[in-house]
């Protein structure tokens, strides 16, 4: 996996960011700030959602940490497809407004990466986690125990990015993928993790700590 100096503006925003500027500026050259206001609004928001702050990691050793930035919509007992075992799942809702960088919840070697193509409803259904287009990252702590994270695409969000592969590690904190245009992140726990966070919650990637081992 390729690292990168950390940007503010996500590298996979760059031909948006640049694009919706250089529209904006050629209709304000062209015909002026007023014709050229809704293209600087775009512009704005294209801006805003492609942010990709630097985060400090907490240093709990046995944290599991917030992969995405969103609202917490689920913190129940479930199965976990991919690895055929019985989990918690927590699952972080992002809207357009929230930072879309995909970031590692724990230290761990990245075991298996299973890609589903699916459909584009809206993440905040329950079906959505094994309807939608997602892709599953199957993480190993040092210990043995195994973490699951899915990125799931949502009603406006059209690509996925996972940039790891099986046999790469991973700390905590570091960045792997980027959904753009808003998803939701599926994380599956061992039964015995215990849940730091509740529905409704607003969590942000790497800060706010999810569950505990």
């Amino acid at each position: 996996m390729a690292d990168y100096p950390h940007p503010l503006i996500a590298r996979e925003g760059w031909p948006f960011v640049a694009g919706s500027l250089a529209a904006a500026l050629l209709v304000w050259w062209g015909a002026g700030l007023a014709w050229s206001a809704p293209l600087w609004l775009v512009a704005i928001f294209v801006v805003q959602f492609f942010r990709d702050p630097p985060r400090a990691v907490p240093a709990q050793a046995n944290a599991v940490l917030a992969p995405a930035d969103g609202r917490i919509v689920k913190v129940e007992d479930a199965r976990d497809p991919y690895t055929a075992r019985d989990a918690l799942l927590i699952s972080v809702f992002m809207n357009v407004f929230n930072v879309h960088s995909n970031r590692s919840p724990v230290d761990a070697t990245v075991q298996r990466v299973e890609y589903s193509a699916g459909k584009f409803i809206n993440a905040d259904l329950d079906k959505a986690s094994t309807e939608n287009e997602r892709n599953a990252m199957v993480l190993q702590l040092d210990s043995g125990e195994r973490i699951t994270v899915v990125q799931v695409a949502g009603l406006i969000a059209r690509r996925i990015l996972c940039y790891v592969k099986a046999g790469d590690r991973l700390a905590r904190g570091q960045r792997y993928g980027f959904i753009r245009f808003g998803s939701r992140v599926d994380v599956y726990l061992p039964r015995t993790a215990r849940p730091r966070v509740a529905v409704g919650d607003k969590v942000y990637a790497t800060e706010t700590i999810l569950a505990e081992l």
